[in-house]
Parts: structure tokens; sequence; C-alpha cells
């Protein structure tokens, strides 16, 4: 990280990271102004507002060290909480423009619903600083079956029983279920899970708070499933019956949607306002008895499947949009065994890496593939086993010059202790090279 010298100072920078914090707190600041509010009220040292930050895990000691001390240095409060979030990779692999894994928000904007994206992440999010993997084909399957099969699918199948037989009329709860002790188990039941999920978001713990939300949701379903309400409206001896139980199905439809509103805001909205006649979107308090709605509207589709076709689309256009060229070869060494993932300096730094010299090479008793090679290391000797038979005599190797792994933990086998692995490449067999040093190197130099 570098940084700008402060004028009219000596060995005093601002860092580049430093001006994003400072950023949003002028920029809040504007708005303060604009609207009359009281800056402090909200970045005083004494207030009592909560405040988090959400940063990702690469920055992590910046913004819990240096950042809270250059607030309390400057007479400002400190986040009550910060949340770190890990790295997003697409379908397992880090974002690349040309693997064509770079999405840019405006082309999923183009192909597919936003909100499926927030449902997934939520899906996926912790409290911890675990990296995300948008897997598109798990993603594909997660949105059709949560969100459409079992969330906005109660919906479908109740409302029109409500609207065609009853004229849009829902019972009240205490017409739902007449008996007092059902009523309380229900509302009970409802509220335990209304309360774990509350828990589960103020801790951020949004993955929970879905797996939460989706039992109440497959409740809902088998008690649809079970009551068989198509079947019902088929007798007018059971009208009566059908209106308690589809009123119930769609009480518990407005809590799903109150739970869902912070993860798809404009989806439940959508509920609110078109479905339910409300003049506003849900809050938490609509989970009172009273705020359910006594009318249902028609209802109008709500959200459509995410079909195989769409993301293909999207990706397209992801290529096209990034001007994608594919340098990946289409057969050979690299197309066979694509490069690994990106590690960082320090990690690769962890690797000792030493000349060796092939002391005495020979064939394991009972072992197809082994040669077992005793290793100089300048003035250490190793005892290691090579998968290397099939391309090597033993006593073309002895003499030699190679490259070893001197630091990776000693295996125990069953033919003795390797203490060490030879660098070498090729796809295997006969196809196998030993990696050797120019002239010049000495066992127990160090590959750098």
């Amino acid at each position: 990280y570098f940084g700008f010298k402060i004028p009219d100072t000596e060995n005093k920078f601002f860092y580049v990271w430093l001006d994003a914090p400072m950023g949003y707190m002028a920029s809040f600041k504007n708005l303060c102004d604009k609207q009359g509010m009281n800056f402090d009220d909200w970045w005083g040292k004494d207030s009592d507002t909560e405040l988090y930050h959400f940063i990702g895990k690469d920055i992590l000691r910046f913004h819990t060290l240096f950042w809270p001390a250059v607030l309390e240095g400057s007479g400002y409060r400190k986040p009550k909480r910060v949340f770190a979030h890990g790295f997003l990779t697409v379908n397992g692999q880090k974002m690349s423009k040309s693997r064509g894994t770079f999405i840019n928000a405006s082309t999923w904007l183009q192909h597919l619903d936003p909100e499926y994206l927030r449902y997934y992440y939520a899906a996926k999010l912790s409290g911890g600083i675990d990296d995300i993997d948008l897997n598109l084909e798990d993603f594909t399957a997660r949105i059709n079956s949560d969100l459409v099969g079992k969330y906005v699918n109660i919906a479908s199948r109740t409302a029109n029983f409500i609207v065609k037989q009853f004229g849009g009329e829902l019972l009240p709860l205490d017409k739902t279920i007449s008996d007092n002790n059902e009523r309380d188990t229900y509302l009970s039941s409802m509220q335990d899970i209304a309360d774990n999920t509350a828990v589960h978001y103020e801790a951020r713990e949004s993955g929970q708070a879905i797996r939460e939300i989706m039992k109440y949701a497959d409740g809902i379903n088998q008690y649809f499933d079970s009551n068989e309400p198509w079947k019902l409206a088929k007798d007018p001896e059971q009208k009566e019956n059908l209106h308690r139980i589809c009123s119930r199905i769609l009480h518990g439809f407005h809590t799903l949607s109150i739970l869902l509103t912070p993860i798809l805001p404009t989806l439940t909205e959508r509920v609110a306002k078109e479905l339910f006649g409300k003049a506003q979107t849900f809050t938490w308090n609509d989970l009172d008895v009273a705020a359910f709605p006594t009318t249902l509207n028609k209802f109008k589709h709500l959200a459509k499947r995410v079909e195989p076709a769409a993301i293909e689309a999207m990706l397209e256009a992801s290529r096209e949009d990034l001007k994608v060229t594919e340098t990946k070869p289409a057969s050979g060494p690299l197309a066979d065994d694509p490069v690994a993932e990106t590690i960082d300096f320090n990690t690769f730094a962890k690797l000792d890496l030493r000349i060796a010299r092939i002391v005495k090479a020979e064939a394991v008793e009972k072992a197809d593939k082994l040669l077992q090679l005793t290793l100089d290391i300048g003035g250490e000797t190793r005892n290691v086993f090579a998968g290397i038979k099939s391309a090597y005599a033993p006593e073309d190797l002895e003499g030699r010059l190679t490259i070893m792994v001197a630091n990776l933990e000693p295996r125990k086998m069953r033919f003795g202790l390797s203490e060490g692995m030879v660098l070498a490449a090729g796809p295997g067999g006969s196809d196998l090279f030993i990696l050797s040093p120019d002239d010049g190197a000495e066992p127990g130099m160090r590959v750098k």
C-alpha cells in the first residue's frame, strides 16, 4: 500500500485505503447538511447509533486496527461491529476476464433478476469470512426450488380459491383456527420462527435465516398438500372448510413474505401492495395478527423460473462485453492440466526447494512404480520414494542433480519413510522427466 505525503509534515502519509472510509463519512456529512440532520448523532464520540462496517477479508487489519485508531484519535465513535466477507468465485474459479467468468452487474440485469442473486448470496453468507462460489447450476436449482417452487408457489396455488370462491375475502385467524389451544400453538410456533430468524439476521447469519424461513415454507406446502384444497373446491359442503384452510395458508404466506423482506425487498413489496392490497411494503410489525389483511387481490405472476438458456445468454453477453479472447489451447499440457488457482507470495515462500544429488537409486521390491532414492542435499542425506520407475532405470539416475521439496512432512509408507519429494514433469508412465539444474548448481543450494 503506497501513500501520499501530507504537506508540511515529515514522514507522514495518507495511505490510499484511508481515503475510502473518510469519503464515506464526508458523503454522509454532506447528506446531513442538505437534510438538516446532526452529523454527531451518528458519528459523534458519544453516539449510540448502531454503526456497522462491511469489508473484504483482505483489508481486515486496516479496518479493525488502523481505522479505529484514526477514529479514536480524531474524536469520532468507532463502529459497533465489523463484518468481513470472503472472496467471490464463479463456478469455482477466480473471476477472470480471460475465462469469461467476470460478470458485469449491467450484463446480469439484462438477463436475470438481481434479487435472485441477492437471495443466493444470502443463502450462502454467514457471520464468518468464508469465500462464496457463484455456482450457476446450483444458483438455478436453488432459485427454482426455493423462490419459485416453495415460496411463490404457495400464493399461486392458493390465491385463486379465495378470489374466485369467496370474492377475495380472507378470514381472520380466530375464524381460520377456531380452537383456542390450536391457535395459540400455531401463533407460538410462528413467533418462534420469526424470533429465530431475527436473531440470525442480527448476527448477519443470513444463510441460517434462509434455512429457518424455507423450513417454514416447507411446512405450509405440506399443509396445502395434506388438505387438498383442489378437491374441497369441488364439494359444496366443504366450502367453509376450504375458506378456512386457504386463509390459513395465505396467513403463512403473509408471514413468509415479512421474513423474506430484508433479502427480497422488491418482490415482497409487490406481494404487499399487489396481492394483499397494503399501502406500503412489509415491516416486522406486520407479524402482529391484527396486521393480516381482510381482502386479497387477484394473483399476478411474481417470479419466473431460471432457465439454463438465460444463464448461457448472460455468460455469452459477458464474453462479448469484455471482448474475451480464448487463450486456452485446444490441446497440449496446459489444456490437459490447467494452471491452478493463484497463491500469494507468502504461501509460495513456505516451500523449501533444494538442489539434491542422487547418490543411490534402486528399485523397491513389490512396488510397480517406485524407486528408492538416496539424496545428498549438502551435508544431509534424505531417503525419498519417487514414482518414476516407468521412466528411469536406477543406474541412469545415480550421480545426477535434481530438485527436491526439502520441507515436505515425512510420509510413512509400507516400504519405509519418505523424507521429501523430487520434482518431475509429464503426464506419467514413460513420459516423466525429473527436473535438473544447470551446471554449477551444488547440492544444498536453495531454489528461489
